[in-house]
């Protein structure tokens, strides 16, 4: 079975979406539990890794093995992430450039690798231990995105 975009653009994580909690809005899932398989990039004329977004859903990510194709080195096994409903987050900076100037070629991404999500319209946030006592926060995780260059040209006509 094909399930990817195939032509541009990357695609929603909710198509990988194997579990829902439903809530009585339709369309506004309680809680959605995602996976991320290996899986074909192929898109042409665009940017593939996973773009610079907010949600109106709570995004709480981890990875279980192997490496995340948006931040390679910087989200490690074991690691997880929460970006609480509008928190600007994306690739990180090595990534950006990597994706903006490498060829576009068919590449097999998230191989040997497990990633998950859960998303979830309700708020989340980290319980105190885990914020103050765990010794696992990690205070520069923003950093990623320092390095990050500005590249948008409000003059520039195509």
């Amino acid at each position: 079975m094909v399930i990817n975009c195939v032509a541009y653009d990357h695609a929603d994580p909710s198509i990988f979406t194997v579990l829902t909690c439903q809530s009585s809005k339709p369309g506004v899932a309680i809680a959605d539990f995602v996976i991320f398989p290996p899986r074909w990039s192929v898109q042409e004329h665009t940017f593939r890794p996973p773009y610079y977004h907010r949600n109106c859903m709570s995004e709480f990510m981890g990875l279980v093995y192997g490496g995340y194709e948006a931040k390679h080195g910087g989200f490690m096994p074991g690691g997880a992430s929460l970006h609480s409903m509008m928190t600007p987050h994306g690739p990180d900076a090595v990534c950006f450039e990597k994706a903006s100037s490498g060829a576009l070629l068919p590449e097999k991404v998230a191989v040997g690798s497990m990633a998950f999500m859960f998303e979830s319209s309700l708020s989340l946030r980290a319980t105190r231990w885990a914020v103050h006592e765990s010794g696992k926060v990690d205070y520069d995780y923003h950093d990623c995105w320092q390095s990050l260059r500005k590249h948008f040209d409000p003059d520039a006509r195509q």
